[in-house]
């Protein structure tokens, strides 16, 4: 389908250009697919009129539509499955929309040298279950892996459940193939344990949410397979009681492979979808794992007692098929959630000796700003989700869940935080970032993006504010 008459020349003449280097299949300016692909999964972030989708297959591809795009100055948003939370992968007007999602090859499994090389496109369970059969662990785990891509988790240095113990996404990428802004291919890292020769470009691309570059290649390091996890959960009076364990058993050396909390109001939300028969007057839960082997309930007993010595009753899962009841719990938080309508997600990062603190003071925001706000959090590693539920149809409810969003940033900041451990900046927390930075690091940051993208169409708009406009 030919792009309309009505686009500027110099837009009309890369798309034209553009579909003339691509399969038929690959391109389009359909306005029903394009509405389809306009947004992540942000509820609440603006996203404008894309002009165009294409969706490669390859690497070279993906350089010939940059190559293109640069010539032109057509701005470009990379995307991937779109189950980003931070608006990073919404159009803007007038844009390309890049999606990697066809790159959607394992190209290779070494169980020698423990690594994987794929393509951007593939889904994180697809090659966590594949790497399974070779008896190797691929442990970044997104509450989105089923659907999620590699490349996606690359680009917004995604974390998840185990990351109490294994760390993000960023931790287990050696190496990319990326597409820069003109269309050049660029190689980065290794595929060697061990390596220091140059900058670390790897880690540069990682986390820079297509602002940067096009990712489309992925080696990751992968471990031998972990033993089968045992599972414990808590009930606590209040939320800070909860929060207060954590330090503690984590300066006890505890090495969790899971230790996640959910406040009373996140637990009555998930009740309403489902009565999974949590106790009536629990004001939070904790739930832990181990996958230590023979060492796992050893540890999973010093969490009760330490949970008991702060007014928690705690349970330690005797069988599989109870540990999968107790994360089940876990696991329905965001479906449930979504059911309420509009909601904003933080995912503000503490440390662990200020989330009791932290928690603490999220009913006061709440109160002051006349919203709900539900909490969950992945405790073990700080990171905190607080969801501000609002009604989108009512514009002072919306006025008032921004500034609740924004004030717990804030109070993020103040606590010696990030304003986000694993979503990303994108559209939603772009205003925030310059006060996290700092005036050096946001002038770095900016000289780093206009060395590798000088005329700004990659992305634009996303983490960092304009600053000047794209020649």
């Amino acid at each position: 389908m030919s792009a309309s008459a009505s686009l500027p020349t110099s837009l009309d003449s890369a798309l034209g250009s553009i579909a003339g280097e691509l399969p038929a299949e690959a391109f389009t300016t359909d306005p029903d697919i394009l509405a389809s692909y306009r947004t992540d999964h942000a509820p609440f972030c603006p996203s404008g009129i894309p002009a165009a989708l294409v969706r490669p297959r390859s690497t070279e591809q993906v350089a010939e539509v940059m190559r293109i795009a640069h010539e032109h100055s057509v701005p470009v948003v990379p995307q991937a499955a779109r189950t980003g939370l931070a608006g990073g992968a919404n159009a803007v007007d007038g844009c390309l929309l890049l999606s990697v999602e066809r790159l959607d090859r394992i190209l290779e499994i070494d169980t020698v040298d423990q690594t994987g090389r794929v393509e951007a496109g593939v889904v994180n369970a697809v090659f966590s279950r594949a790497v399974a059969e070779h008896g190797l662990f691929y442990p970044p785990d997104p509450s989105s892996w089923e659907t999620s891509t590699l490349g996606g988790n690359a680009a917004t240095n995604a974390g998840g459940l185990c990351c109490v113990k294994y760390g993000v996404t960023g931790d287990f990428v050696r190496g990319l193939t990326v597409v820069l802004a003109d269309g050049t291919v660029l190689r980065t890292g290794r595929r060697t344990a061990k390596g220091v020769a140059g900058y670390d470009l790897t880690h540069l691309f990682v986390g820079s949410e297509g602002t940067l570059g096009v990712i489309t290649e992925l080696t990751v390091a992968l471990r031998p397979a972990a033993e089968r996890p045992l599972t414990a959960v808590a009930f606590f009076p209040t939320a800070g009681a909860a929060c207060a364990v954590v330090p503690d058993f984590m300066a006890d050396g505890a090495r969790p492979s899971l230790l996640e909390f959910m406040d009373r109001p996140t637990m009555d939300v998930v009740s309403d979808y489902q009565d999974l028969g949590f106790p009536s007057d629990a004001g939070a839960m904790l739930i832990a794992q181990s996958d230590r082997g023979e060492l796992a309930r050893g540890d999973l007993e010093r969490f009760a007692r330490i949970a008991e010595s702060h007014g928690g009753e705690a349970l330690v899962a005797t069988d599989p098929a109870e540990a999968e009841l107790l994360l089940q719990a876990r696991r329905l938080v965001g479906i449930a959630t979504e059911r309420l309508g509009s909601y904003l997600a933080d995912d503000v990062c503490v440390p662990r000796r200020r989330l009791a603190e932290m928690v603490e003071r999220l009913p006061a925001i709440a109160e002051r700003h006349r919203v709900r706000v539900t909490t969950v959090a992945h405790a073990g590693d700080g990171n905190v989700h607080p969801h501000v539920l609002f009604d989108r149809t009512d514009e002072g409810e919306v006025r008032r869940a921004h500034e609740a969003f924004g004030a717990i940033m804030d109070l993020g900041l103040a606590l010696g935080g990030t304003i986000t451990g694993e979503h990303g900046v994108g559209l939603l927390k772009r205003d925030w970032l310059a006060k996290e930075l700092g005036p050096a690091g946001l002038r770095v940051h900016r000289e780093v993006k206009a060395a590798l993208d000088p005329r700004h169409i990659l992305n634009p708009g996303k983490v960092l504010a304009a600053s000047g406009t794209r020649r």
